[in-house]
């Protein structure tokens, strides 16, 4: 049964002044397993509102909502919930089907500690800025280890996919997903769209999975994917979004999706960040990530290399996920095993 404990003002900094955000039945239990209740949850987005907001400011973000706590139903809300306050904006994004949707578009803190009260555990922003919602201006690449695998290959993996990001002339920002994957981010100029920027994280995915056959791999079909890490190249699709730094993750020990170095990463142990631990190490330690928006890259090297990798190797498209209409240049969306084989030729 639902808490019916009385209704507590929060004080969140805003652009004029602080601004009173409601929460309400704090005592609901969220995560079992660890006695997290929703006030705690609320209070952990309030103690870290300021470097989520860096990660989420103008972005079109998509909430993933657990009203009934980690194992209750979860669902995404990737248009703004009715009741809004009147300082929650919006901004315009357009589906793959061509529809269109007004999101919700954080600006300020206490955006983020109403999602919080609402049961949100994590922020999925878009990769764009409102200003220009077709054209990404984040690079993203989502190690996910798959069966057989954990997060020790995930970061083996990062450290070479560093060091072909390093050649491409462009910054990576790690962090954990909260899981026993890694996530990396890189600023680039908002000048290509989506297509272009899929097809450039594809070209980097390439050179690390050729670099580390036996543990990287970009098959987009599970049965060719082996005990290896899926480089996840579909993530850079339109629509197709990845949990925040800062998130809280739906796991049964609200496990955070925490932003680190490379210099720590190889040291890192996913279980250790969670609602009670990042914010006294973000007041410790402060924000890894918080130069990211200073250290801008473009393109130009990474589609040279798709470019060339289609000239010379005979490698183009991948295939995107079932529910986006047909791509032009993209193959067959058919798995290997049901493909049907070429008719013998007649001797």
């Amino acid at each position: 049964m639902a808490s019916k404990s009385a209704v507590e003002l929060l004080s969140v900094p805003g652009p004029d002044g602080d601004r009173e955000v409601r929460l309400t039945s704090a005592d609901k239990v969220y995560f079992p397993e660890r006695g997290i209740a929703k006030g705690e949850l609320v209070r952990y987005y309030r103690a870290v509102a300021e470097p989520l907001l860096r990660a989420l400011h103008e972005r079109p973000t998509n909430l993933k909502r657990y009203p009934d706590g980690v194992e209750g139903e979860a669902f995404f809300a990737k248009r703004l919930p009715k009741g809004a306050p009147p300082y929650v904006e919006t901004a315009r994004v357009t589906f793959p089907s061509g529809r269109t949707a007004d999101s919700l578009c954080p600006t300020e803190q206490a955006v983020l500690v109403w999602a919080a009260n609402m049961g949100t555990f994590d922020f999925h922003p878009w990769p764009v800025r409102r200003a220009d919602p077709d054209r990404p201006d984040e690079l993203r690449i989502d190690l996910d280890p798959q069966p057989g695998t954990d997060f020790a290959v995930a970061v083996a993996v990062a450290g070479v996919l560093h060091e072909v990001l390093d050649e491409a002339g462009l910054v990576g920002w790690p962090k954990t997903s909260g899981g026993r994957g890694v996530h990396v981010f890189c600023r680039i100029r908002p000048e290509w769209d989506f297509v272009a920027v899929r097809h450039a994280v594809i070209a980097i995915a390439r050179r690390v999975a050729d670099r580390l056959p036996e543990r990287a791999t970009v098959a987009w079909w599970k049965e060719e994917r082996g005990e290896r890490v899926f480089l996840d190249y579909n993530q850079a699709a339109r629509d197709r979004t990845v949990a925040s730094a800062w998130s809280v993750r739906g796991r049964p020990r609200a496990t955070v999706s925490m932003p680190v170095t490379w210099e720590s990463l190889p040291d890192v142990e996913p279980e250790d960040f969670d609602v009670r631990t990042v914010p006294g190490l973000l007041a410790e330690h402060g924000d890894p990530h918080a130069g990211m928006d200073d250290a801008v890259g473009g393109l130009e090297v990474v589609l040279d290399w798709y470019a060339a990798d289609e000239r010379d190797r005979g490698l183009g498209d991948l295939p995107y996920p079932p529910e986006y209409p047909k791509m032009p240049g993209e193959p067959m969306r058919v798995q290997p095993s049901r493909a049907k084989a070429p008719a013998a030729e007649e001797t």
